[in-house]
């Protein structure tokens, strides 16, 4: 069942508690920054900025995140599935050095993220708590994802904070990619207590003496353990909507793909194996096939999980299907790459379009090892690393074409 977004008024803010996925609305009166929620929700912190705290950003304790979730350069996202959340620092354009931030967003980053992985209690209680907040579309108001801690148990210390580089009018620059856990509040209906907080705002630290304190928190600055909230995948699969790009820039990446491939199919198979191969921590393995000796498989291959010198390799099908937008992919031909599977295969679809709602539902409540990648995946794959508009996304098709047209070459003359 569907359970209805709670809302929080303006006029309760001064009581109100922090409860995850509420929405909290900006006032009316006035202008501008005036109707602004989260100053106005913890006195004392700013009205604005990613990066918003109190006094000295070296020794805040309590920091908010504040994302609009609509920067495709910069993909801010919530995981609901693994309790984390991806934030990019504020060294957003180039001129300054990773740390030199105006906001000292960076800066803070990096003391916290330092401070959570010592390995030791008094270090980790030196970390800020940061508190998520995002845009929700409708004038000042904002959604609630929750409190969270620097890093996550999926990833190792060096890989949950990293600079990253990014090209702007020519000139190049770094700025941060952070991995966060969200908390499980541990309450019935996930709310933190909002005078709790409040009161730890005006003392500079979360109060852990106090009944209040989330158990999660507690724990996590005792052991570094951390107890995330983690939401249920539904069996169903993804809408339309969830499998469609929503913003211009996602738009016009998808868009710059199906042009390019329209009018030769089979281009596209080595651009789905390369998303793969983008997308996949894990060492990869793709020989995409020719088409007519396929069997219905437009590519093969495996990845490895496990050490190194031991590896178990996990062997897939991939299937690429370059369709416009609003032709999406169907049960009839999920069901070819269903029936291509081997023993102990999985399958992977990537799309341009999206996967009909019938055949992702059969999918899931089958439990067919089936991996998709929609339009809207593909543009967040694409931005996650820096191509972030048309003559990027060009380039790079370009340089994929330039690259299988050399090895083919490769392979034919090897076989005279």
């Amino acid at each position: 069942m569907v359970r209805d977004t709670r809302v929080i008024a303006w006029e309760n803010f001064a009581t109100a508690d922090f409860f995850v996925d509420a929405i909290y609305q900006g006032g009316s009166e006035g202008h501008g920054k005036t109707n602004e929620v989260i100053s106005k929700l913890l006195p004392g912190l700013p009205n604005s900025r990613g990066f918003r705290y109190r006094g000295n950003f070296q020794t805040s304790r309590i920091v908010v995140l504040f994302t609009t979730g609509l920067e495709p350069s910069w993909p801010d996202e919530l995981d609901p599935y693994r309790g984390t959340f991806v934030y990019y620092g504020d060294n957003r354009h180039p001129g300054k050095e990773l740390h030199n931030t105006p906001g000292k967003g960076n800066e803070i980053l990096r003391r916290a993220f330092s401070a959570a992985h010592s390995g030791n209690e008094d270090d980790r209680l030196q970390s800020p708590i940061f508190l998520i907040f995002q845009k929700s579309g409708t004038g000042f108001d904002v959604k609630f994802l929750g409190f969270a801690v620097p890093g996550t148990k999926n990833l190792s210390p060096d890989m949950d904070l990293t600079a990253i580089w990014r090209v702007e009018d020519g000139n190049r620059f770094q700025n941060y990619r952070a991995v966060f856990t969200i908390l499980d509040p541990g309450t019935d209906d996930k709310h933190i207590d909002g005078g709790w907080l409040r009161e730890s705002v005006r003392l500079g630290y979360p109060d852990l003496s106090d009944p209040r304190a989330p158990k999660a928190l507690k724990i996590w600055y005792k052991s570094g353990t951390y107890t995330p909230l983690i939401s249920q995948q539904m069996d169903t699969g993804r809408t339309v909507v969830q499998q469609t790009p929503t913003s211009t820039i996602e738009k016009s990446l998808v868009n710059t793909i199906y042009e390019f491939c329209k009018d030769d199919p089979y281009s596209f198979e080595e651009i789905a194996a390369e998303f793969w191969r983008l997308q996949s921590l894990e060492r990869t393995e793709i020989d995409t096939t020719r088409p007519y000796r396929d069997g219905g498989r437009d590519a093969t291959g495996w990845i490895g999980i496990g050490p190194i010198d031991d590896m178990v390799k996990l062997n897939f099908s991939l299937e690429a299907k370059c369709y416009a937008p609003g032709n999406g992919v169907g049960v009839k031909e999920i069901a070819r790459l269903i029936s291509r599977l081997r023993h102990r295969e999985f399958g992977v679809l990537v799309t341009t379009s999206y996967l009909s709602e019938q055949a992702y539902s059969e999918i899931r409540a089958d439990q067919h090892p089936i991996i998709v990648f929609s339009g809207r995946d593909i543009a967040k794959i694409l931005y996650t690393h820096g191509i972030s508009n048309e003559d990027d996304c060009l380039q790079w098709l370009k340089s994929i074409r330039i690259s299988t047209t050399f090895h083919n070459a490769k392979i034919k003359k090897s076989a005279i």
